[in-house]
């Protein structure tokens, strides 16, 4: 990526990664939401956010922060170890909006640190448009202002927020006169004809003593409560644990709300490049090549067919052919365990779907099939009635937990690498297709000792197959009972 030297003025990128994506659902599910998935190539949207962040504020691990889930801990330092990179996490034992979690880095850094807040599943191509306009900002932030950035809308869109712009503020930058919430479609006309209003891009640049002097002015009980959860941290390596306890009692609001619409030192400053805040399949598909019938494909684009059919989206993710015949205004989301049928006009409603499908209890609403672990990924090819089959694929130089199931017994075959097994007393070195059995109650590891990815058969078979079943008794992801 080719941009020029980061200024002077030293940087701190937060990276928000708290977000659950419910309405990209079924390919965003909130065990693995939007920004782990390679939507657009092969790199996620997190990856695009750190490669973009980079030479704005460096490569070290005190340069970028990501706020994260502690179930997805993993994922985000996985995403950043593919492009050489360390980052420090804070991890939220629960989701308590973007308030919360501003406050939580903005407590973990000096108070003189410049932080620049960006949601990790935000779509900028264009980096030195992006670069360009957080440096045109730096003046305002380090005079104490709250900076927002905002995009020039080039559609009336109703899916955004809008921020109405107020006098000239220098550099380019512009008072906040009014937050809007998102229009009905006449007044998305009126303010796209006024040239007055931007989209709110949820992106902010200021101090750390300014966002803590504007949440003690405005939201004093969440700064409160964050601070108390972060008064001892629990610290292991890059990751930092607030109090849980603490931290369940923190209200729940976003930054917009609690601080923004009520201070009166925000400024907006305009960005003109493409950027998508990737919140609906339409969204999606608006990013996707455009043929002669309004059509439009993502995923594996060559199992992605139209027939007879306009301004219809498929994003073919499952493995086979998808083919629409004779559609309009159509989302055709294909995965391997599930499928979604919706009109364009019913994109924002996909949430609702999820809602559904969790109080039928269905795991299809949370989990995908294939399952990412801290050293690799599992895929449940099949599960039925006392027995489960699963393909395994073990990182090089990663092992699994050494531990033990309660109900059910397990046969490992060897597809393809080298497997160090160990099954009871019993050290083994397997190739492909060499194979071991593990009874119930046995204790077990299996390690990668290679240099290239280890992959197996899992044949699971007993009364109980949940994952639950798993007794550690040692790990080296700090995954053992406390």
């Amino acid at each position: 990526m080719n941009i020029e030297s980061p200024p002077a003025v030293t940087i701190r990128s937060v990276v928000l990664c708290g977000g659950s994506g419910t309405r990209l659902w079924p390919l965003s599910r909130k065990a693995f939401p939007k920004q782990f998935i390679p939507l657009f190539g092969e790199r996620s949207l997190l990856q695009l956010t750190l490669e973009r962040l980079i030479p704005l504020t460096g490569d070290q691990p005190e340069s970028i922060t990501c706020v994260a889930s502690d179930d997805h801990r993993f994922l985000v330092a996985d995403v950043a170890q593919c492009i050489g990179l360390q980052v420090r996490q804070i991890l939220e034992p629960e989701p308590k909006n973007t308030a919360a979690a501003m406050a939580l880095a903005a407590l973990a850094a000096p108070l003189d640190a410049l932080l620049l807040f960006c949601p990790a599943d935000h779509h900028i191509p264009d980096a030195l448009a992006f670069a360009s306009m957080v440096r045109a900002a730096v003046p305002a932030a380090l005079a104490g202002r709250l900076v927002t950035f905002g995009v020039q809308p080039s559609m009336p869109s109703t899916a955004y927020g809008y921020i109405q712009k107020g006098g000239a503020a220098g550099e380019g930058g512009f008072k906040v006169a009014r937050f809007v919430e998102k229009p009905m479609l006449e007044k998305a006309i009126e303010f796209l004809g006024s040239g007055e209003y931007l989209w709110n891009a949820g992106i902010f640049l200021m101090q750390t003593r300014a966002i803590i002097e504007a949440l003690q002015k405005h939201a004093p009980d969440i700064l409160e409560t964050c601070r108390h959860a972060m008064a001892v941290p629990q610290q292991d390596g890059l990751f930092t644990r607030p109090d849980a306890a603490v931290f369940k009692n923190c209200r729940s609001q976003s930054i917009d709300y609690a601080v923004m619409e009520q201070a009166d030192n925000v400024v907006v400053y305009p960005f003109g490049g493409l950027w998508s805040d990737v919140g609906s399949w339409n969204a999606v598909a608006d990013l996707a090549l455009l043929d002669a019938d309004g059509n439009r494909a993502g995923g594996e684009t060559r199992n992605a067919h139209h027939l007879h059919s306009r301004t219809t989206y498929i994003h073919a993710s499952g493995g086979r052919p998808v083919m629409a015949l004779g559609t309009e205004d159509l989302l055709i989301i294909d995965t391997p365990d599930a499928l979604l049928v919706a009109h364009t006009s019913d994109a924002e409603a996909v949430k609702e779907v999820v809602a559904r499908l969790e109080a039928l209890d269905s795991t299809q609403a949370v989990q995908h099939r294939r399952v990412a672990r801290p050293w690799g990924w599992y895929d449940c090819v099949d599960i039925g009635e006392r027995h489960q089959v699963k393909r395994i694929t073990v990182r090089p130089g990663a092992s699994l937990s050494l531990q033990m199931h309660r109900h059910r017994a397990e046969h490992w075959i060897v597809v393809r690498g080298t497997a160090e097994v160990v099954n009871g007393e019993q050290v083994l070195r397997l190739t492909e297709n060499q194979s071991t059995y593990i009874p119930v109650g046995q204790k077990h590891r299996l390690t990668n000792p290679s240099t290239t990815p280890l992959e197996l058969i899992e044949v699971q078979s007993g009364a109980y197959l949940g994952e639950d079943d798993i007794v550690r008794f040692e790990d080296a992801y700090g995954r053992l009972e406390k």
